[in-house]
């Protein structure tokens, strides 16, 4: 099932919880890609780690839109970043997607990151999952609730798994907050020091 705009206008620590166990979907051609939501960070204009902090510019314009689109950036001139905005349209806040744990289509996200060794290092990171779904420049500013491409749909926690909380990873500023959430007994989640 997949969620409502309201479950996204809400505060993006809330939601980045929340969504641990939600299922991202990518369809490409004949593949459908699906993937375990297990670690997300959040984001929000108010603290200085968030791309939004210093306003609106044509970079960050898509965290200030409405809940439940995509905001995807370009990182370290190599990487892709994936996230869902949340909160009030107009305040600039996400989720960052750091790992998934691969459950259908696994070949072909294989294919698209063959420097993976292993599929618990497939998706266990921001750069990777992007990598191993083709999610790039193109996938900024898709409605994740609408579009047929790249979708969420929900899904829980199962029976016996935990959510753990930490600071967020590689960052600089703001490194105090509790924003990084991830399912504990999990084996695909990132390798990254909390900050």
């Amino acid at each position: 099932m997949r969620f409502s705009r309201s479950f996204f206008e809400r505060p993006a620590e809330l939601v980045a919880r929340e969504l641990l166990g939600a299922k991202l979907h990518r369809v490409i051609g004949k593949h459908h890609l699906v993937g375990r939501i297990v670690e997300t960070e959040a984001y929000d204009q108010t603290e200085a780690a968030c791309h939004g902090y210093r306003g609106i510019t044509e970079r960050t314009a898509p965290l200030f839109g409405h809940a439940g689109m995509s905001y995807v950036y370009f990182t370290y001139g190599m990487h892709f970043c994936f996230n869902v905005v949340t909160g009030a349209h107009g305040h600039g806040a996400a989720v960052l997607i750091r790992a998934l744990e691969p459950l259908d289509d696994v070949e072909h996200m294989r294919t698209l990151r063959p420097k993976a060794k292993h599929d618990r290092d497939l998706l266990s990171g921001p750069a990777k999952l992007c990598q191993a779904f083709s999610i790039a420049r193109n996938e900024n500013l898709i409605d994740l609730i609408a579009d047929d491409s790249l979708y969420l749909t929900t899904g829980r926690l199962h029976q016996g798994e935990t959510v753990q909380v930490t600071t967020r990873i590689g960052i600089t500023q703001a490194r105090e907050l509790p924003w990084r959430f991830f399912i504990a007994e999990s084996p695909f989640v990132s390798k990254g020091k909390p900050s």
